[in-house]
């Protein structure tokens, strides 16, 4: 069982930034694919980002790329998502993810989800 537990969230003005912290409770962390996926009040689940263990590969959803950045330290089984320029289409809850296998953007592909970390931004 991997449990992730999310933090960093908050209330920030539009235009800035936020950084958001994941630590997943595995030994094996380092062969997890790790993500973040968001729910805005009213909308669907929506993919944000993912960094596969393999290859290391990064995934990003168009609505992100260029201003939020993920990275891991598997020395601390930690995933981070760095967020720049921060608009109200941000606003959401923010839902870090793992899975063992080589997972995408589907949210059915990952087996793992933590409690959520809320983002808003105001304008």
């Amino acid at each position: 069982q991997v449990q992730p537990v999310e933090s960093g969230g908050g209330l920030v003005q539009a235009g800035g930034s936020l950084r958001l912290s994941c630590v997943a409770s595995t030994r094996t962390f380092s062969t997890y694919t790790m993500g973040w996926f968001r729910q805005a009040p009213g909308k669907e689940r929506e993919f944000v980002a993912a960094f596969s263990w393999r290859g290391g590969r990064i995934l990003y959803a168009d609505s992100v790329k260029g201003r939020f950045t993920i990275s891991r330290d598997n020395a601390k089984n930690t995933v981070y998502l760095q967020m720049n320029s921060l608009n109200s289409e941000d606003t959401a809850v923010y839902y870090c993810v793992a899975d063992s296998a080589y997972s995408g953007t589907s949210a059915g592909e990952y087996d793992y989800w933590g409690q959520g970390t809320q983002v808003t931004v105001s304008s």
